[in-house]
């Protein structure tokens, strides 16, 4: 179950990595609905990174190098990539104020995107926030054959070299399940958070 607090007052980037800071997330009830709403589930996702597994087969497919993989080149377009309907998933709740504002987070430094290019296109991606020694992966999007999974490959490792310590999903899926994402309950989550957020802000 998530706990949701209700509609948000002005939300400034400021607050928004407050927010973050704190155990909450916005959300939109669709990317036409302009306000927000503030989301604290009372079992979070999280991927422990030393625990972070991927299958033979999308470990094979990563050594042929299908896609060319680069870090904040295209962040708002990622963003628009998210937000866009899918055939499994025909709507989304990113709407124009959360990519307003996780623009602006990505200009402060505390949003970071991971891209997959295929011939000078943009097939994949993912983007997240980070603070302390935290990324929380907001969404991502697939173009191609497991150019997502692939992002998120290289995500875990680049927060792995830099001493992240903790990688929030939100939620967990059974697509994110396979790769060792687990269900947290909120006070374990909230020591978690804790102890990412004792650190300095890491460079992602």
């Amino acid at each position: 179950m998530a706990g949701r607090r209700g509609r948000s007052p002005e939300v400034t980037p400021e607050l928004l990595l407050r927010a973050y800071s704190i155990g909450l997330f916005p959300m939109a009830d669709s990317a036409d609905d302009p306000e927000l709403f503030w989301v604290e589930p009372d079992i979070r996702g999280v991927i422990p990174l030393d625990r972070f597994h991927i299958s033979h087969s999308l470990a094979k497919k990563i050594r042929k190098a299908p896609y060319e993989i680069r870090i904040d080149t295209a962040f708002e377009a990622v963003m628009a990539c998210c937000a866009e309907a899918a055939p499994d998933r025909p709507s989304t709740w990113i709407n124009s104020k959360i990519r307003s504002l996780y623009a602006t987070l990505h200009q402060m430094g505390h949003a970071h995107s991971v891209e997959a290019w295929e011939d000078g296109q943009l097939v994949g991606g993912l983007y997240g926030v980070s603070l302390g020694a935290a990324f929380f992966g907001e969404s991502m999007f697939s173009r191609r054959s497991d150019a997502s999974k692939i992002c998120l490959v290289y995500l875990v490792d680049r927060l792995k070299q830099r001493g992240f310590r903790l990688l929030d999903t939100q939620f967990t899926t059974e697509h994110l399940k396979t790769f060792g994402a687990i269900d947290v309950p909120k006070a374990d989550y909230e020591g978690m958070l804790a102890k990412a957020l004792a650190s300095p802000n890491l460079t992602f």
